[in-house]
Formats: C-alpha cells, structure tokens, sequence
C-alpha cells in the first residue's frame, strides 16, 4: 500500500508539472519568505509539544472530517497552544490539497509541515513555493540515494524535513543522513497496523540531538502520556482533533 500511495502522489505531482513546469515552482520556491525553524519551534521545553494535523480522511479509516475551512482550523489549534500544524495534502486517500497549504501557511505564525508521499524534487519544491517549512519524508518509500537527495535538497531550501521511520534498520537510515526531526510511526503503512509500543522500543536509538516524534495511535492524553514515558518530545495527532473537540483536546494532550 504504501508503494501505491507514493506512485499516485509522484503521478499526480507529474500532472501538476505538465500545468506548472519545475522553473515556475522553483522560482515561487525561492521567492517564498524564509521558512520558520521548526527544530526551534518544537526544541524540548519540558512538556510533550503537539503537531496538530488537518486530516479530513485516511485510507484505514476513510473519511473522517469534511474541513471546509482549514485555515480556521489550523487558527484554532495555534490557539490551543499546538507548535506546528500538518498538512496532508495527498489528494486520493486523504482529500487533501496544496491549497490547504497555502491556506493554512497564511492563517498562521507557527511552521507547517507538508504531509504527503514524497519521492522527487519537483514535490520538495511545491511545499516550499506553498509555503511549508517541513516536509515528510518516509524512510520505508526511498531509496537511500533519493532519501539523502530530498534530505539535502529539503535543507537547502531553508526547510526542515521530518524522518518517518517504523523500525531499527529505518531509524539507522534516518541517522545516516543525518536527521535531527525524527519520527516513528506505530502504524505500518503497507499493512496498517498499529504498534504503539514501537516507539518505547526505538526511542534509545535516536541521535542525541534529535527531536523524538511519535506519530499515530494519539486518540487520548493517556496515549500521549504513554509516548512521554517513552521519552517523546513531541507527538503528531490528526483523527483525535478533527473528530472531536480540538480546543479540549488539544488542552489535554498539553497538559499530560
């Protein structure tokens, strides 16, 4: 699954260039303000931080929330006290859209990170001319050669990217090339199962340096007490959010 979820988003970002050719993005890119530092942003200061997500559906759950407006939205969660905001912006399984980017980039003063398959340069450089300051990379969807690539090519840009990994073997990759904004999945995205363990069995594999994220299986403040015991510094939480009340949530989740 998650080889076709990356082939349709490189297919539909192939689309997008036939409209809008590499110059043209490249140059918006490179026009764009600075990016935020987000390692900044989401640095350790004693409590879990979250990044609030904009999800309207996920291929395991299907749709979840319709978001007519997710600039009000990444507003509220800025209120809530979230230290970034994620963006899915893949257009078949998740609805979402770089538009809900650019809407979102607009309505906020903390960094976006753009979530989505990500394997070529023409889609790193999409997120920056959008306006995002992070970008996804999934360590199980490269190739070590096109994972150091992207790594580059995202910091060159000023961004910063997050390291999506979902074992050992995927976290020493991450290492190698030197990510300080890791992640561990506890859902595996070929098969969609859920290990909320799996992070307390990486978490003394990460770099020293590195900003542990736990993404997934958030639904609770328990859960997110259950990733602090493990020793996160910040967790990703996008169906709990949109599908309840993300003001209270979000209170909650911060106050574990």
């Amino acid at each position: 699954m998650l080889s076709d979820l990356t082939a349709n988003s490189v297919a539909d970002a192939l689309a997008r260039r036939d409209r809008r050719p590499l110059d043209v993005v490249e140059r918006t890119a490179l026009d764009r303000a600075p990016a935020l530092d987000a390692l900044e942003a989401l640095r350790p200061a004693g409590r879990v931080k979250v990044i609030a997500e904009i999800k309207r559906a996920s291929p395991s759950r299907g749709s979840l929330a319709s978001i007519d407006d997710p600039a009000a939205l990444a507003r509220l969660y800025e209120l809530g006290g979230a230290s970034a905001i994620s963006v899915l912006t893949e257009e078949r399984k998740f609805k979402g859209s770089l538009d809900d980017l650019e809407a979102v980039r607009a309505a906020v003063a903390i960094p976006v990170l753009r979530k989505d398959f990500i394997a070529t340069p023409y889609q790193v450089f999409e997120a920056r001319a959008a306006g995002a300051d992070l970008v996804l990379l999934i360590v199980a969807a490269l190739d070590d050669r096109t994972l150091r690539e992207l790594f580059e090519l995202v910091g060159s840009l000023g961004m910063t990217a997050l390291v999506e990994t979902h074992s050992a073997d995927e976290l020493e990759r991450a290492k190698a090339i030197g990510a300080r904004l890791i992640g561990v999945n506890a859902r595996d995205l070929s098969t969609f199962e859920l290990d909320r363990d799996l992070f307390g069995r990486l978490a003394d594999r990460f770099p020293s340096d590195a900003i542990r994220v736990a993404e997934s299986a958030v639904l609770s403040a328990a859960d997110v007490a259950h990733y602090r015991s493990a020793g996160a510094d910040a967790v990703l939480v996008g169906e709990a959010l949109v599908t309840g009340d993300p003001m209270a949530n979000l209170s909650a989740f911060l106050a574990v």
